[in-house]
């Protein structure tokens, strides 16, 4: 018990510094796209430093990102091995976010601190983690005691592109294999699985015409509703399938974004659709695949002067239990009731993340990190992205204990 007093005591000590750590991290800009995202690795690289630790850079070939549809990526490892004879655990947070976009009230790179909130982009998803598993680890070695095994932070800047390039790249070039994993996530609730996500792009081809004289060209866009009415149609199925993980329900699909036509007056020559589709654990995403590109191919069969193409930007698998993933569980629930004074529950998701990417090399993976009890609390991906400081440290404190667990001789 006195390890542990030295553990949570000391975050408590330093918890202006992590808050002040936190600030820096958030104040560089990594807006993915346009993804440029270099530059805040080599910062995070020198401010580990600060510490006395080394962060290794992997930067992935600029061909290949730019190929990817981004600008730059670094992925940073920091590794701190300890004695031999004990697991490696990682802990990946992602640095690269969606842009902040309109309606903020405070600056969304300003970190600014109000009524024990702090406020920006990523403060919550999950630059935040950077900070939790930094300070984490600072503790757990702060303490004086014996440790065995090994923690790698894996710093990645991919996830909001599918994590290829971020943790797959770490792990396709065998630069990693960890043990255990515990990702980015949120305070309240250790997520152990969580739904996989096809998203394909449908580019509608038709016929440009006056539009005085439609009949002089083909309406790529009367062609596209014909598609939208199909998968749309397709939701009161989707809803009949359901989920036996908790917190997953069913799967869900939509058309997020259109664009198209050439201007008021000119029958629309091409449309493009680009949609999402949820799939559960228990989906297979071979079929899934396969069963979207038919209903979208059938719904403008026969159609003259149409012509689809279908192409796949994303398939994302699910994150379902391994073996192993249960001791990570019960040591985090352990702690997590011992700070938060409350039992921590442990379910699935319906978001997807690129924790999975470890889970597809069978590697034990969690999500556990800072912030609320529920995404809309923090506003992620939206305006004015909030995290409670307060959550900061217990989940700071908790993954401290956690880590103790495992590491220590």
């Amino acid at each position: 018990m006195q390890t542990q007093e030295k553990l949570t005591s000391w975050i408590d000590a330093h918890f202006d510094e992590e808050v002040a750590f936190l600030q820096r991290v958030i104040a560089i800009p990594t807006d993915t796209p346009p993804g440029n995202n270099a530059p805040h690795a080599d910062a995070v690289a020198d401010m580990v430093a600060g510490f006395g630790w080394s962060a290794e850079k992997h930067a992935v070939p600029a061909q290949a990102v730019r190929d990817y549809g981004m600008e730059s990526i670094t992925n940073l490892i920091v590794r701190r091995p300890y004695q031999a004879g004990g697991p490696t655990i990682a802990l990946n947070a992602h640095g690269d976010v969606v842009p902040p976009g309109e309606g903020w009230t405070r600056p969304p790179y300003g970190g600014v601190i109000e009524d024990g909130f702090i406020y920006g982009r990523a403060a919550a998803v999950s630059k935040c983690d950077f900070a939790t598993f930094i300070f984490a680890v600072r503790a757990l070695e702060a303490a004086g005691v014996a440790l065995k095994g090994g923690v790698e932070l894996h710093f990645t800047y991919d996830e909001e592109f599918g994590g290829l390039l971020g943790p797959g790249w770490l792990l396709e070039q065998k630069l990693t294999r960890p043990d255990f994993v515990i990702a980015a996530g949120f305070s309240y609730n250790i997520v152990t699985a969580h739904n996989a996500c096809l998203q394909l792009e449908v580019t509608v081809h038709g016929k440009s015409g006056h539009g005085a004289m439609p009949e002089t060209g083909v309406d790529a866009l009367q062609a596209a509703t014909r598609i939208l009415n199909a998968i749309y149609g397709q939701l009161p199925e989707l809803k009949k399938i359901k989920s036996k993980v908790a917190g997953i329900d069913s799967p869900t699909m939509l058309v997020g974004r259109i664009d198209g036509g050439t201007n008021t007056n000119v029958v629309p020559g091409k449309v493009v659709l680009k949609m999402d589709r949820r799939m559960i654990p228990e989906e297979d995403p071979v079929a899934v695949e396969a069963q979207v590109r038919a209903l979208i191919e059938d719904a403008v069969r026969g159609v003259p002067g149409i012509r689809v193409e279908i192409r796949r930007l994303l398939l994302s698998h699910a994150l379902r239990p391994l073996e192993g993933s249960e001791k990570l569980v019960a040591s985090l629930q352990k702690n997590g009731r011992q700070v938060m004074g409350e039992e921590i529950t442990a379910q699935g998701t319906p978001l997807y993340a690129d924790a999975r990417l470890y889970g597809e090399h069978g590697i034990p993976a969690v999500l556990y990190g800072a912030g609320p009890r529920t995404v809309p609390e923090s506003n992620a991906k939206k305006a004015d992205e909030k995290l409670a400081l307060d959550d900061l440290r217990k989940a700071t404190k908790v993954v401290a204990l956690t880590l103790l667990d495992f590491l220590a001789v």
